[in-house]
Parts: C-alpha cells; sequence; structure tokens
C-alpha cells in the first residue's frame, strides 16, 4: 500500500491530472503540440527526418512552477518505439546542458558555441527521447513564486516530475501507454527510482495505467551514502591518486557520520588527498582537464582522444543565446537571467534527501520492473566501487556470473553481472558522463537494456584462432 504521504501526492497529482485530461478532450493537445515544435535551431546546418518539440508543463498552479521539456522523436519508426525520459542530477543539473547537449542527444553543441552538429550514437536511434529541467530552478525551468527554488528536495521532485509525465501525455496522448522507461545519472541515482516509485503507486492508487512504466537504467547513481562513500576512498587507493597513508587516515577520520556531517579532521585530510590527486578531472580521472588548449574544435590532441574536455563552456555560450531561447520557446522573463548548467542555489538549499535508496530497489524489483544500473570506471565521484558496494548490499543472487562484454569493434566494452532483479554493466575507460566519453558504447548498452537482452559477448568473427 502507499503511504499516507504518498497517497496525498498521488491524490493531488490526480486532482492536476483530471483538469488537464479534461482540456485535452476539446483537441487543444493538437494545438499544443504544434505551438512546441522546433523546426530548426540556430547554427543547425543540416536537416533531420525526426520532429522535435521544446516548451512548459505547469506542475503546479497554486506555485506557478513549470518543467521545460525538449522531446525528440525517434529517427526512424517513431510510432514502433518506446518513450525514454533522461534526467541529470546535481542536484541542480540540467538535462538539457548535459544529457542532451554533450551526451544521449540528437544534437551535440559545436565547440565555438554557436551551433549544434548531430550525434551519430543519439539514443533516439532506438527511442523516442524525452529531457526534462528538473526540479524547479534548473535550466528553463522555473517558479513563479518568490524563493520556491529554495525549497526543492528529493520528495517534491518525484511529485512535480509525476505530474509532469502526467500533464505531458495529455499534450502528446499517442505515447499513452506507450512502453516508458526511465534514464539518468548521477543524483538521478534518487530521481529515477523515487519517481518510479511514484509512478507505480499511482497506478495502484488510481488504476490510470497512461504512464506504462517498464523499467529504469541509472549510471555512476547515487545510491547509498555509506558505499558510496566508502568505495570512493578504496578507488581513489587503488587507482594511485593518494598515498597509503592517506587512505588509511581516511577510513579513520571520515567514517560514515563525520564524512556526510564532515568534522575538523576529516576535511584536513580530504584536502591533503585532493592535493596528492592533483589538477585532475575528478569525474574522469584519466582524461585531460578543460585548458586553452582546448578552444578550438581542430585541436590536434581532442581529435586523437575523441573526446573535448569543455563541453560544459559550449553548452553555456549557446543556451544563453537569445536566438537559441526563442527557437526553444522559453519563457521570455526566464530568458533575461543567465542561464547556467547547474544551479548553485538549488543545490545548496537543497531539502529533504534519503540516505539510502536501497528499499526502493527492493520494492521496485517486486513489481517485475526491468532495472539496469551501469558505471563508468573511470569516475572517482561516484566510481565503480561505491556502486559494486551498493548492489552488494541488495543481497541479490546471481543469475549470470560476471564476465566482459563486448562492442561492435570486437573490443572488450566493460563487464556485466546479472542478478535477480537487477543487471549491472560497467563501461571501460568510461567517466561519470558514460555517453560523453563512450558514446557508441553507451548506445549499445541503451540498445541491450530496451530488448532486455544481454549486453553482447565476443562473436567468433572476433576471436582468436
Amino acid at each position: 500500500m502507499a503511504s499516507r504521504s504518498a497517497a496525498g501526492v498521488i491524490g493531488l497529482v490526480l486532482l492536476l491530472h483530471l483538469v488537464t485530461a479534461a482540456a485535452a478532450v476539446e483537441g487543444n493537445w493538437r494545438e499544443e503540440q504544434a505551438r512546441d515544435r522546433v523546426p530548426r535551431v540556430p547554427g543547425q546546418g543540416f536537416n533531420t527526418s525526426f520532429a522535435h518539440y521544446a516548451g512548459y508543463v505547469t506542475v503546479s498552479e497554486q506555485r506557478g512552477a513549470a518543467l521545460f521539456y525538449w522531446f525528440f522523436e525517434a529517427a526512424e519508426d517513431p510510432g514502433s518505439k518506446p518513450l525514454v525520459l533522461w534526467l541529470n542530477g546535481g542536484p541542480g543539473c540540467s538535462s538539457i546542458a548535459f544529457g542532451l547537449g554533450e551526451e544521449v542527444g540528437p544534437f551535440h553543441v559545436n565547440a565555438d558555441g554557436k551551433g549544434v552538429h548531430m550525434n551519430p550514437s543519439s539514443w533516439n536511434k532506438v527511442a523516442n527521447l524525452l529531457f526534462v529541467d528538473s526540479p524547479v530552478g534548473v535550466g528553463y525551468s522555473y517558479s513563479n513564486t518568490s524563493d520556491d527554488i529554495k525549497r526543492n528536495g528529493d520528495a517534491r521532485t518525484a511529485k512535480d516530475s509525476l505530474a509532469f509525465l502526467l500533464m505531458w501525455l495529455e499534450r502528446f496522448p499517442q505515447y499513452k501507454g506507450r512502453e516508458f522507461y526511465l534514464t539518468g545519472e548521477s543524483y538521478a541515482g534518487h530521481y529515477v527510482p523515487q519517481l518510479a516509485q511514484a509512478i507505480k503507486r499511482y497506478h495502484e492508487a488510481t488504476g490510470d495505467k497512461s504512464i506504462n512504466l517498464k523499467g529504469y537504467m541509472v549510471g555512476n547513481a547515487l545510491t547509498d551514502d555509506f558505499h558510496d562513500h566508502y568505495g570512493i576512498f578504496q578507488f581513489m587507493w587503488t587507482t594511485g591518486l593518494i598515498s597509503d597513508h592517506t587512505y588509511k587516515l581516511l577510513n579513520i577520520f571520515c567514517d560514515f557520520e563525520s564524512f556526510v556531517h564532515t568534522s575538523p579532521q576529516c576535511e584536513k585530510i580530504l584536502d591533503i588527498a585532493s592535493t596528492e590527486a592533483g589538477n585532475i578531472d575528478s569525474y574522469s580521472i584519466f582524461t585531460p582537464t578543460c585548458h586553452a588548449s582546448f578552444a578550438s574544435s581542430k585541436n590536434k590532441v581532442m581529435k586523437r582522444l575523441h573526446y573535448d574536455p569543455c563541453t560544459e563552456k559550449h553548452s553555456i555560450v549557446y543556451f544563453n543565446l537569445a536566438e537559441v531561447q526563442k527557437a526553444l520557446h522559453v519563457n521570455p522573463v526566464i530568458g533575461k537571467s543567465k542561464w547556467e548548467t547547474c544551479s548553485e542555489v538549488v543545490n545548496a538549499h537543497w531539502g529533504d534527501c534519503e540516505r539510502s535508496v536501497l528499499h526502493i530497489y527492493h520494492e521496485l524489483i517486486q513489481y517485475g520492473l526491468r532495472i539496469w544500473v551501469f558505471s563508468g570506471d573511470t569516475d572517482a565521484v561516484i566510481p565503480v566501487t561505491s556502486t559494486r558496494y551498493s548492489i552488494d548490499a541488495l543481497k541479490l543472487p546471481t543469475v549470470t556470473p560476471w564476465h566482459a562484454w563486448y562492442d561492435d569493434d570486437g573490443e572488450v566494452g566493460g563487464w556485466t553481472q546479472g542478478y535477480a532483479g537487477l543487471n549491472f554493466v560497467t563501461v571501460r575507460g568510461a567517466g561519470h558522463e558514460v555517453p560523453l566519453h563512450r558514446p557508441k558504447q553507451a548506445l549499445t548498452l541503451i540498445k541491450s537494456f530496451l530488448a532486455g537482452s544481454p549486453m553482447p559477448v565476443q562473436s567468433s568473427a572476433h576471436s582468436d584462432m
């Protein structure tokens, strides 16, 4: 049964849903889709075979709260493809900036910040792809209520996201009942399972199956405070970022409680660890940091690496352009303030935050949802060690033992293990943003996930004679 608080959330969302549904009966959804259609974006020097839409969905009339979305139909035969929602974390970071602009979206921002280019590994090759800036105060999303963006937290984010989905489906009714999957990374390790839980409880309370949730997948995901923090120290030590002595001191002075509520001793050792690690990108420890020599897309090193470490800076330029905001139907009032990839205000004032979402995994596994967890193995922020400890804490029986999986070139793409109710996949050489560092492997990942198939194993064509 849903808890009392969950039932209250469901009641409010249901009321909003009914109001919106009544309006949709009049056929307004066709007008709303036409209004949100984006013919082209500035700096788009190519045509596309798919339609895309951008705009706002009001999630609370009382607060004047609206979430911004950008939706891309599948590149081919969208009527037969599932609907996939992507969420970035932070909390406070934009799904448009990261998930769309540099990871899984069809359009990636050019190095000059003045245009876009096609992403050959876009996830809209296999799905209809929806990006949402969540919660209010993130990206182009907003609230008309003073200080509302200082009142975000896990519970309200799930509530607003559920309201968004129900009302977005009234605007795009052709996706009602379509197979639906949640995906995301980092703090979306909270957002995604919490939203999945809200959807399932809404189903149980109302019988409304317009959101046909089939499963979810999260990457380098914040999951359990204890295991997440415990795994960081071990990863830093085993990858050679810190000394033996510092590793021992971290485990002495930065136990679970003092790490969450940092003590002076823990702060001192963390500073030492940071100094020892040096000026690296903790989100991708083996790739270069963004500096002046990467300012041009013609940079020889960048071409050799097939990776641009300055993608976030490009997005800051592009999404602050007035002509871009006009093309995406951004609220003109919002456009007057500076667009940011991540909101420090939202992050600094975050309210309720569950210490662990493992109990939600246990609840959702009982529903038979398809649940996958993936991890780029060069991330020192939420490293593969942390994720493995969290999965181990679920105490799920192993179904398929640990083994390598292979990409299209016959190279090891990572490793994987199947559990009863969950599949775990690592992506070799990828950092915190797996699709940014290993786009082709990430496309293989989403293909396998949506098909409910194991990651590919080495074919005979690539095996040794």
